[in-house]
């Protein structure tokens, strides 16, 4: 991988965050796909404060973010050809594999499963930061870094996000800028043989398989379930990602001005069809109708309408189509409500 160069100040900043990690504390991690919240992923004691300040179940398992694939090797063990591969052609990047864990990697990372999932981040910040966390703990080197946000709840995708959200559990956040992809990795698993899609993201499944030279099982559309015995992942409740504001998915023509008008806002897609009305209403948020961009700015978007403590959100559905399966999995678990 190329070298990094980044700005003094920035440098200063991520060996205060060295320091900090290996102090047992947490920090916020900028990423390609939203802000992670990071900690030692060999210790134990620093994993715990993760899910203390998120509130996470601690069956949930954690994805562990490295520097450099070579460092694969501390946390799996009977490593397939295909994740060698994949990792070839897409990390750094937002893809996560699923392997079977390395002994010595914390139960609490893995919620007491045999299996872990890895990723390099696809961010300069997060990668020089892992690099040089690499080389001063090289017994291990990798951080444990779910979404830095409390369980259940819109990731961040700012800096200020992450702030807001958990204050002083996090003793640094690094502020990379606005994620560049805005909703979470794809997970793959290889720990079982063939290789299964379990959340789907900006990697789609066609560009999986176009490298694999094989096809992969995969959800058809964001109605159809994860795999029963498949590994439990990050994001694969039914109600996750989620604003405190109700939220309630509708097509175009079923979003009236009506509603609008009551202390609700809406988010809605550019399309042709989308009346000039609606798009100058004061609480509409209109955003791009492709997949990619509307990805980027659809956690950006929810959270400032939720901080505004609305009485209800309602969103524009999207096309049922594979291009909008990763933002379809999201939105449909962000308005999913437990009966």
């Amino acid at each position: 991988m190329p070298e990094i160069v980044l700005p003094d100040h920035i440098s200063a900043l991520i060996d205060q965050a060295i320091a900090l990690l290996n102090a047992g504390q947490l920090i916020g991690l900028p990423t390609e796909t939203v802000y992670g919240l990071a900690a030692d992923a060999n210790n134990p004691e620093a994993v715990a404060k993760i899910f203390a300040a998120k509130g996470r179940p601690a069956d949930h398992p954690l994805i562990v973010h490295l520097g450099a694939d070579d460092l694969l090797k501390n946390y799996a063990r009977e490593i397939p050809e295909a994740a060698w591969t994949l990792a070839e052609a897409f990390w750094p990047g937002p893809l996560t594999l699923i392997l079977k864990k390395a002994p010595g990697v914390p139960d609490l990372v893995t919620g007491g499963q045999d299996t872990v999932g890895v990723r390099i981040p696809g961010h300069p910040i997060a990668l020089a930061l892992l690099r040089a966390f690499a080389q001063a703990n090289p017994t291990g080197g990798g951080l444990a870094a779910p979404s830095a946000n409390k369980f259940g709840r819109i990731s961040p995708t700012a800096a200020a996000h992450v702030t807001m959200e958990l204050g002083d559990a996090v003793s640094l956040v690094l502020d990379g800028g606005d994620c560049q992809v805005g909703i979470e990795s794809t997970i793959v698993d290889l720990s079982r043989g063939e290789p299964v899609i379990l959340r789907p993201g900006a990697i789609t499944a066609e560009q999986i398989e176009l490298v694999l030279g094989q096809p992969l099982i995969a959800p058809v559309s964001d109605s159809e379930s994860i795999i029963d015995a498949a590994p439990r992942v990050s994001g694969s409740l039914a109600s996750h990602y989620a604003p405190l504001t109700p939220l309630t998915v509708l097509p175009l023509n079923a979003i009236t001005a009506e509603q609008l008008s009551d202390n609700c806002a809406a988010i809605l897609r550019d399309t042709p069809d989308l009346p000039t009305g609606m798009r100058q209403h004061t609480n509409v948020f209109v955003l791009a109708d492709q997949p990619a961009d509307y990805a980027h700015d659809f956690y950006r978007v929810l959270r400032t309408l939720d901080d505004k403590s609305y009485d209800h959100i309602y969103v524009q559905e999207l096309p049922d189509v594979l291009a909008w399966l990763a933002v379809r999995d999201r939105l449909g678990r962000a308005a999913h409500r437990e009966s």
